[in-house]
């Protein structure tokens, strides 16, 4: 059932908790709102003994385009929903059949298992706007390719879910996502609740030896930029359509 106060969508089957980010008309964009709702929702799968595990995933065309620009999170408080991701004792497992920018790169990184349909395209969209991928390289420097990263990181550009697998920000592509992800979620189902909460902690150590040793300049990193004139230029130029004024 959706809350569209929160906008955020919940269903269970078989022990696999579903959410769905389900703010279409923003095209799912990180509102402080959202974060929050997020988050809370991810606690109460973590302490709930009947959730195996967990796939985000949206409706519309856009699975997350990123921070809301009218109603943004706290820097803080989005690495607080990327960390609960990391640390939920449960495998998260994301599911994407559609549009990925900015922030919305940083979930797909923080999740354990990631998969996409051929639909899907990508972009770390952050210099275009004046700003850095700061908060989100948490999770995605100890997952992504370096070398192949900093193209997309650089220059913004668009990039189709094959080159996401083999940057490591995805999984798996396929055309039929759910047909994907069914003999992982079959898995998931068959494996012992404490044996994956132990496993998922060996495969997280190195994400979160990043967040603690990188958090807080990040998100003071994050704040600085976004308070600047480059960033206010930006963002007022995405707004209304248009190329920003640094151009050429």
């Amino acid at each position: 059932m959706t809350d569209p106060t929160v906008s955020l969508g919940r269903s269970r089957a078989r022990a696999v908790e579903t959410l769905s980010l389900d703010a279409t008309g923003t095209r799912n964009a990180l509102s402080a709102a959202l974060v929050t709702a997020l988050g809370d929702a991810l606690a109460d799968c973590g302490e709930d003994p009947e959730v195996r595990a967990v796939v985000l995933t949206h409706t519309g065309t856009t699975f997350c385009a990123g921070a809301d620009l009218r109603d943004p999170p706290a820097p803080d408080g989005l690495v607080a929903l990327l960390r609960r991701i990391v640390e939920l004792p449960k495998p998260v497992v994301a599911r994407v059949t559609g549009h990925v920018r900015a922030g919305g790169l940083g979930l797909l990184a923080a999740c354990d298992i990631a998969a996409a349909s051929a639909a899907a395209t990508f972009a770390f969209t952050e210099v275009r706007i004046g700003v850095a991928p700061a908060v989100i390289s948490l999770p995605v420097l100890p997952r992504a390719d370096p070398r192949a990263l900093a193209r997309y990181y650089l220059t913004g550009e668009r990039f189709g879910p094959a080159e996401a697998v083999r940057l490591g920000l995805l999984t798996t592509a396929a055309d039929d996502v759910d047909d994907a992800l069914a003999p992982v979620l079959d898995g998931l189902r068959r494996a012992s609740p404490e044996a994956l909460a132990e496993t998922k902690r060996l495969l997280t150590a190195r994400v979160l030896e990043t967040f603690d040793r990188d958090a807080d300049g990040l998100t003071a990193l994050t704040a600085r930029l976004f308070s600047s004139g480059q960033a206010r230029e930006g963002m007022t130029a995405f707004l209304e359509r248009r190329d920003a004024a640094w151009v050429v």
